[in-house]
């Protein structure tokens, strides 16, 4: 629809054949739209008709349709479309602008198309000016007769039609389209039906209004004699131009109607790629035949109908495989984990065939510990759908050998840059002792995890983190901090992805706070939760992949006072005895033992080094808390050594024989006993009850 002078094809019913003059130069505005950045431009007087203030304005064309009539609004955009997909270099139309009070304007846009030696747009300059003096003469308006006016309705209604189906992504919003009674019906249809040709068969998919199908044909053989088996076999419409014209050439399926009052018919082939998909039946009531326009129109509108639906087939066929590839990269079932409910959710981004690289993962971890893992790889398609996919299956091997969790990160890192690919990763890794309640939490670049109490309150957990998976071998840094935090019996673990977080025009802080908000108020059942927060995030945004994973301990009560965790450090393994520290230090900050946790780290040290210099075999380091009249902590090292220790009296310039006399004046209480073939060293420490 280029205006090049001749009169606009795009005005509605009551538009003049031939406007008047412009009217009141003061009232145009002008605007300029920078189509690569998408920025819009107005001046003030543009500013004014539209109704908005400069500061609500934020530079989007698209912020404009608010102030648009709805109708209109589609219009308008495929009045543009057309216009840059012609070729051409001007065009106008006449539309509605809603004002603040509520009221309708009439209003008309003329615009210059500017194009680069290639023929691409590149930018736009327009003017709009107030166009209610020129709409407002009956005399124009009567000077068009009725034919011209039924022409230009139907036009428009295909155009906006067209307009609506070029948004509809699935089967179902191409359906809700054709079904709107602000949509086909004004071509004065009484009732519409639709169907789609699957395995030989017509299957009816709408209907319009309710009640519309008839009995008998929801499913029929495309042979039947029916009109729509008849224009999918002969790949033509057909018209049908009265009743008697229908009773003829119908007479199975015309009885089931005449109480509709139908006068005329017409059925339109849905034809995609030469081959016949499905088929359009549009019944009127009070009209006798069609024109050769008319039918123009219709079978203009039929083609439309047909590249929407294939397209939406294509596009569900296309999702079902990037679902169906992810979740094949995922884990198959989430193990039964003794103490640990849990609960685990992927929702694939609306995006088509692209696929994303988010996962979660649950590990049964020996001593009763588990390990949870949710994790993003850079990138929506297939290869990140593959990092991933090798991504986790290696941090699981890594973490089921027994690598303590800043191991497990660094391994996975170094795993990852190795790969053939620039892809990156973020990732959170959890350790849960469930016979303890401990959580020990490694973050490469991840968000931070959440804990729901148990009554339903919800907060964020601050992990200092390290770099994503890739970038910390990349650049040496390979040194990521384990944080700790307890868990106690009734009490949720959330990991999520960012899908879950991020919205439009909201900082990730804010989104973060209106998660831990959302968890707190939702359902307490864990997989109810769950739907509850996907849900969520389908209301505010379809742009991103979700995986989510729920860790709740079981138990009921006061928080567990007692608790155990243990580690075996081998012999000449440095890695094993810095793990073993890593855990001594979670332990006592989790238990809270922190006003002795210098001093309990060192006399644990002092054994577990004084087992590995004096035996030939490993040694295994206990902790855990015992409760009676006080509340002590209790560090076993124990060896296979049967020989007992002894402390020793030390020169000034002594070297060696310090340990024991150093575990003798820092704890409350130590002895050996003997175990089997070894011997066990304690030591307890007094601290704090647990309020």
């Amino acid at each position: 629809m280029v205006d090049r002078g001749a009169s606009d094809q795009s005005l509605p019913d009551d538009w003049p054949a031939h406007p008047a003059p412009i009217l009141a130069l003061n009232r145009m505005g002008s605007w300029d739209w920078d189509l690569d950045s998408g920025a819009m431009h107005m001046d003030a007087m543009a500013h004014e008709l539209f109704d908005v203030l400069p500061h609500e304005f934020d530079g989007r064309p698209a912020t404009l349709s608010t102030r648009v009539a709805p109708g209109d609004a589609h219009r308008l955009d495929a009045h543009v479309a057309q216009a840059l997909k012609s070729g051409g270099v001007l065009y106008g139309a006449y539309f509605r602008v809603r004002r603040r009070d509520g009221t309708l304007r009439w209003t008309r846009t003329q615009a210059y198309i500017s194009r680069d030696g290639t023929g691409r747009p590149r930018r736009i300059v327009g003017i709009v000016r107030d166009a209610t003096h020129e709409l407002n003469d009956s005399t124009a308006r009567r000077e068009r007769g009725g034919q011209d006016s039924a022409r230009r309705r139907m036009t428009s209604v295909v155009q906006v039609a067209t307009a609506a189906l070029a948004h509809a992504r699935t089967v179902k919003e191409v359906i809700d389209v054709l079904k709107d009674t602000q949509g086909l019906t004004h071509l004065g249809a009484t009732s519409l039906v639709m169907g789609l040709v699957e395995a030989g068969r017509i299957k009816l998919v709408a209907e319009g209004p309710a009640g519309s199908f008839v009995p008998g044909t929801r499913v029929t053989r495309i042979d039947e004699p029916y009109p729509m088996g008849e224009v999918v076999r002969t790949l033509a419409p057909r018209f049908i131009e009265s009743p008697e014209d229908f009773s003829e050439s119908y007479p199975e399926l015309w009885p089931h109607i005449t109480g509709l009052g139908i006068t005329s018919a017409a059925y339109l082939p849905l034809i995609a790629q030469a081959r016949p998909i499905g088929a359009l039946g549009l019944l009127y009531h009070d009209k006798y035949g069609f024109t050769e326009e008319e039918r123009d129109v219709l079978v203009a509108l039929g083609s439309s109908i047909a590249q929407s639906l294939q397209r939406a087939m294509f596009y569900e066929q296309d999702k079902d495989v990037a679902e169906g590839l992810q979740q094949a990269m995922l884990p198959r079932t989430i193990p039964t984990v003794p103490g640990a409910d849990l609960a685990v959710r992927y929702r694939a981004a609306s995006l088509g065939r692209d696929i994303g690289g988010d996962w979660y993962d649950v590990i049964p971890l020996p001593g009763g510990r588990v390990g949870a893992v949710i994790g993003d790889v850079q990138g929506h398609d297939t290869h990140a759908a593959a990092v991933m996919g090798q991504l986790r299956i290696v941090l699981r091997a890594y973490a089921a050998e027994g690598h303590h969790p800043a191991t497990v990160m660094a391994r996975a890192s170094v795993f990852l840059h190795e790969l053939d690919t620039e892809r990156f990763a973020t990732c959170l890794y959890a350790e849960v002792d469930l016979s303890t309640g401990v959580v020990q939490l490694v973050r490469a670049g991840h968000l931070d995890p959440l804990v729901r109490l148990v009554d339903g309150t919800c907060r964020r957990v601050p992990v200092e983190g390290g770099l994503p998976l890739g970038l910390s071998a990349e650049f040496g840094r390979l040194d990521y901090p384990v944080g700790t935090l307890e868990l106690d019996p009734g009490q949720t673990l959330l990991l999520c992805t960012d899908g879950l977080v991020e919205q439009p025009g909201v900082d990730l802080d804010d989104g973060l706070q209106a998660l831990t908000t959302l968890v707190g108020a939702g359902p307490r059942d864990l997989r109810r939760l769950a739907d509850a927060l996907c849900q969520a995030a389908d209301d505010w945004s379809a742009e991103d992949d979700v995986a989510l994973l729920l860790l709740r301990r079981r138990g009921t009560g006061a928080p567990q006072s007692g608790g155990r965790l243990r580690q075996r450090v081998a012999p000449g393994d440095p890695e094993a005895l810095t793990e073993a520290r890593h855990m001594i230090r979670a332990a006592v900050r989790a238990w809270g033992a922190g006003e002795r946790a210098d001093d309990i780290e060192l006399v644990a040290d002092e054994l577990i080094t004084n087992a590995l210099v004096h035996t030939e075999g490993s040694a295994v380091v206990t902790l855990r808390v015992i409760t009676g009249a006080d509340r002590r902590l209790r560090v076993e090292v124990e060896d296979g050594s049967s020989a007992l220790p002894r402390r020793r009296e030390t020169g000034e310039v002594g070297v060696s024989g310090r340990g024991l006399l150093l575990v003798d004046r820092l704890v409350d209480a130590w002895g050996v006993e003997a175990r089997g073939t070894g011997k066990c060293v304690w030591c307890d420490f007094t601290v704090p009850s647990r309020g």
